[in-house]
């Protein structure tokens, strides 16, 4: 079969093959730097519209809810100015402070329980028929839907404070750089707020709605207060009031933040052996409930099949 190929033949194919390789890569080459520049921004483009797109789908379901929310608030929201305030706190620790929160809230509510309702009275009615298992359990559901909402947003809460407690002392650090760079109070946190966009997001934005308010026109003790109070951070509330100290008396910004922060990560480091010394206790009942019992089978068992081999002739006697 090679005997019957003509090598010659396919020399002109190999010489053009040998060609247009070389020439597409010395194409390559040239428009590399270009390709690759319009191929990031056509990624970076159509990122930004599907971030766009769903940016309108979620405003657009939170006008929905904002729009039918003042149908249920008035039966089922808050009644008196405590459990106001205490729904407002949650709400804002957990990064939701819009004027219609407390509605949304209030209809996801009552959307969870109707739901539930009707998918557990229905399984109900599937699985046992018409008795009395099949209005209790709808019930049961109706009130675990009720109280779902609070749950999820008591978790986002929860993981948005971890996130500003894990940011802060790096916030603080670049911020020590920044003062003592000559920046002052304002430029720093607003320097802090561009760099910590990607590291840190939710700091960052808590520093530009500080930097927001003051160009409003709000007092620096005004701003700093509330930035302890919305976010339900000690640490955060602490740094407040040292800046207001700091701003009130005049003593040395640098040197107050830089105390501040090798508190906050000895405290981090702190909490961070806690949860490590507490690993053996937590250890504990997986040993006993999972790894103990089949080590009790690996030992005892031979000897007890012994012991049961050489009793059962004597009973049997």
């Amino acid at each position: 079969m090679l005997d019957q190929i003509d090598f010659v033949a396919l020399i002109p194919f190999a010489v053009f093959t040998a060609f247009a390789v070389a020439a597409w890569l010395v194409i390559d080459m040239v428009t590399s730097s270009t390709s690759k520049s319009d191929s990031r921004l056509e990624r970076l483009k159509s990122r930004s519209i599907k971030q766009e797109e769903k940016r309108g789908m979620t405003e657009g379901f939170t006008k929905l809810l904002e729009n039918n929310s003042s149908k249920f608030t008035d039966a089922l929201g808050p009644k008196n100015e405590k459990e106001t305030k205490a729904i407002q706190r949650k709400l804002n620790e957990a990064g939701f402070r819009t004027e219609a929160a407390i509605g949304i809230l209030t209809t996801l509510k009552i959307l969870a329980a109707a739901g539930l309702f009707f998918v557990a009275g229905g399984a109900a009615l599937v699985f046992n028929g018409f008795n009395l298992w099949s209005v209790v359990i709808p019930l049961i559901a109706a009130g675990l839907g009720l109280m779902l909402p609070e749950l999820v947003l008591s978790l986002i809460g929860s993981s948005r404070k971890q996130k500003v407690f894990l940011g802060l002392p790096d916030a603080l650090d670049l911020m020590v750089v920044c003062v003592e760079a000559g920046l002052g109070m304002d430029q720093a946190l607003r320097r802090v707020a561009d760099e910590m966009v990607k590291t840190a997001p939710i700091v960052a934005h808590e520093f530009k709605l500080c930097n927001h308010q003051l160009q409003m026109g709000s007092t620096r003790e005004v701003v700093l207060t509330e930035l302890g109070e919305r976010n339900g951070v000690e640490d955060l509330k602490t740094l407040a009031s040292v800046m207001i100290q700091v701003d009130r008396f005049g003593t040395s910004v640098g040197k107050a933040l830089r105390v501040q922060s090798e508190a906050m990560r000895i405290r981090r480091r702190q909490i961070a052996e806690e949860k490590a010394a507490k690993t053996a206790v937590k250890l504990i009942f997986p040993l006993v409930l999972f790894i103990f019992p089949g080590i009790f089978v690996v030992l005892v068992g031979p000897a007890g099949i012994t012991m049961a081999e050489q009793m059962l002739p004597l009973m049997n006697k």
